[in-house]
């Protein structure tokens, strides 16, 4: 059903529902398909994924209504640790019969959970993580990298920043897999185009809220642009001390979500520059996507990893109604395998595709935070600045070194 962008703005305060867990009460006796949401539910991602993610699989099952089998949904805090994260990991695996692990934001835990997927032979769809290794260097047959990751952020946010006249960086960085990773990408991006980069400083991650040493130390590098290569609470509390402090280079926020935005207000956040894959009012069908998300999540809207759990989930049920629960069980690499076969086709994403690497391939949408004035609503934020292919906007097949695609 269409729905107007009139309507979807008014439907904020839809009360929150319960989704069932399991699918149709008809399904045979041991025809169950387990599917374990692993995200942070308590600390700095817990907006840009956590309970909403969970909620958007569930979505996605129901919708689905699966036809000749169980599904079952359970979900875990990882606490950002990645040996808390392996450890649920190889739990769900071995003793609780899960078939797939999905969202797992933070790259330092998704990175140790793909390890335990390879090792078990079961099923990661990964859709909270930003390492673009996750389908390079430390890929692996039964892993799935959703929606996004930091080359396409580099690309998009990055090359945009620069082509604007931002050809010299400081950057903030979170010092974990991602946040290097996410620094390494767009300094390439940076070099590339002409720029430099003129010095970094990476803070412990989690639990740093003070990053005033860090913004003063990147204003006296005379730089144009600052870097943040943080995600979540993070850098919503970087750009907030970046004005409280007058900070006059340009920011450029590697990794924002609508959720942030929402955090930060539009008097902070205005003018902005971020890249998603997804956006609630980009065409009739993300809108209905997301009516139907605000009913179980009012308060939380989603934003593409939230979008990206549902897709994940609802391709993933597709693949096993394909090859049948009993062979879809057996092995992560096949349902996988089956998984990049068939074209995903959802209302969150549109049409799109697995790369033999295990990589969506889906466009990325360059977006600009409205000003105030712009806004109809709360969660209208974003003007659409520039549109990339879906065959573009991601590194090269081969240049990503991931050793079991055959070049």
């Amino acid at each position: 059903m269409s729905l107007s962008r009139r309507t979807l703005l008014g439907t904020a305060a839809a009360a929150a529902t319960t989704v069932p867990l399991i699918g149709r009460a008809r399904a045979q006796a041991g025809q169950t398909i387990k599917i374990g949401v692993l995200n942070d539910q308590s600390g700095p991602y817990r907006d840009t994924g956590g309970i909403t993610s969970v909620l958007c699989s569930k979505l996605a099952v129901q919708e689905f209504a699966a036809k000749g089998f169980n599904v079952e949904v359970i979900s875990a805090d990882h606490q950002n640790k990645p040996d808390v994260g392996a450890s649920i990991a190889r739990q769900w695996f071995d003793r609780d019969g899960v078939d797939m692990i999905l969202d797992v934001p933070n790259s330092g835990v998704a990175l140790a959970v793909a390890s335990v997927a390879k090792e078990k032979n079961k099923l990661h769809v990964n859709v909270g993580a930003a390492s673009a290794d996750l389908t390079g260097k430390s890929c692996a047959p039964s892993v799935i990298s959703w929606c996004y990751d930091t080359v396409m952020l580099a690309k998009s946010t990055g090359g945009a920043i620069v082509k604007a006249g931002g050809d010299s960086w400081f950057f903030i960085t979170a010092d974990y897999a991602f946040g290097h990773r996410l620094q390494d990408d767009t300094s390439e991006i940076v070099t590339k185009s002409g720029g430099k980069v003129a010095g970094s400083v990476a803070y412990p991650f989690p639990g740093t809220t003070d990053f005033s040493s860090f913004l003063l130390q990147a204003q006296s590098s005379g730089a144009k642009v600052l870097g943040l290569a943080n995600a979540g609470a993070d850098t919503v509390n970087s750009i907030k001390q970046a004005k409280e402090f007058g900070i006059s280079m340009k920011v450029a926020a590697m990794l924002m979500f609508i959720t942030d935005v929402n955090a930060l207000g539009l008097d902070v956040a205005q003018g902005l520059n971020l890249t998603e894959s997804f956006y609630w009012d980009l065409n009739d069908r993300t809108r209905a996507f997301t009516k139907r998300v605000v009913k179980v999540s009012p308060d939380n809207w989603p934003n593409m990893i939230h979008a990206g759990c549902y897709s994940g989930t609802l391709h993933f049920l597709k693949a096993v109604t394909d090859m049948g629960v009993a062979e879809a069980k057996k092995s992560g690499t096949a349902i996988a395998e089956r998984m990049k076969k068939m074209p995903t086709e959802d209302d969150a994403f549109g049409a799109g595709r697995i790369r033999e690497d295990g990589r969506g391939i889906f466009k990325s949408y360059l977006f600009e935070v409205k000003k105030p004035s712009e806004s109809k609503a709360k969660w209208d934020y974003y003007k659409t600045v520039a549109t990339t292919p879906a065959e573009e906007a991601w590194r090269p097949l081969n240049e990503g070194g991931c050793y079991y695609v055959k070049s």
